[in-house]
């Protein structure tokens, strides 16, 4: 622990995010990167512990962020972290007030996400060429993130047990370690269960932890190369859109409600706290709606 870390009480906070606020692995990597950069930004300004930082200070801190181009949702983040900091400072004594009580959030602009088309999705998942055992991996992957719409942090932490063939669930461990139960479709499942019984037997070596979705070192696939899979496979498939790790739960979610699902289910399966999150979905859901009327509306 540097000077600095000591100064501005960085391991006690790193203690109470994990084992009292129960935060996940990366919550708590995110809160302290973000509290980080907050001291670096401080010592600039020659405070040299967190009283010394002034609501000003603070303030002239956020603008600088966004005129580095930091999207609004990391910078919310990047405050919400700063009035974690301050809450857990003054409640334990290491600091006599809290200068992030008015320090006000960008205001939420709402971009809507990339979608893939049906037809576009099929692509996609048919990307991966399945006579190597490493693609059957990659298709089994694919087919589950875009059968269960779960984050990809979500996908590369499920584990076989976590599979419920009988009755086409799998249970996903979200944000918190929140449980939720989320049905899984049967060619997702089918391409699961081949990878299961085919190929990660051979990549296993005792080194996986149990977990699902292994790398060709038999360890647990990362966040990073799963996104390598979905990058990869939209690169076989053409797409022209920008697809990222949320892509196919974006679609996921918007697919549900253009055929008519209802708004709290597909809450439930996306494992959103807030439904306005998941009413994101209902804009891209409007703009189709939109185009089935000015084609099929006789005075559209």
């Amino acid at each position: 622990m540097t000077a600095d870390d000591h100064a501005f009480h960085v391991g006690p906070f790193r203690d109470y995010l994990a084992l009292e606020a129960g935060n996940s692995a990366n919550t708590v990597a995110n809160y302290l990167r973000d509290v980080g950069r907050l001291i670096a930004h401080a010592k600039t300004k020659g405070a040299d512990r967190p009283d010394a930082i002034t609501a000003a200070q603070l303030r002239e801190f956020v603008y600088d962020l966004k005129d580095l181009g930091l999207a609004p949702a990391t910078i919310r983040r990047q405050i919400s972290a700063i009035r974690t900091y301050y809450r857990f400072l003054v409640g334990e004594g290491h600091a006599t007030r809290d200068p992030s009580e008015r320090l006000e959030s960008p205001k939420q602009w709402r971009t809507l996400p990339t979608v893939l088309t049906v037809p576009e999705v099929g692509r996609l998942l048919a990307a991966p060429n399945t006579d190597e055992p490493l693609a059957m991996r990659d298709r089994a992957l694919l087919e589950f993130a875009y059968a269960t719409g779960a984050r990809v942090s979500e996908v590369v932490g499920v584990k076989p047990q976590d599979l419920l063939y009988e009755d086409g669930l799998v249970r996903i461990f979200g944000k918190g370690s929140k449980e939720r139960i989320v049905p899984v479709g049967r060619r997702a499942l089918g391409a699961v269960a081949l990878y299961v019984r085919e190929i990660r037997p051979r990549f296993d070596k005792g080194q996986g932890r149990n977990i699902l979705f292994l790398n060709a070192r038999g360890t647990p696939l990362s966040r990073v190369g799963a996104w390598s899979i979905i990058k990869r496979a939209a690169k076989v498939a053409g797409l022209t859109k920008r697809v990222t790790p949320h892509t196919l739960r974006h679609s996921f979610a918007t697919h549900l409600l253009e055929g008519g699902a209802d708004l709290r289910a597909v809450q439930e399966m996306l494992g959103h706290a807030d439904l306005a999150t998941t009413q994101l979905y209902t804009h891209v859901d409007r703009d189709y709606l939109r185009s089935v009327h000015r084609q099929y509306h006789p005075r559209a």
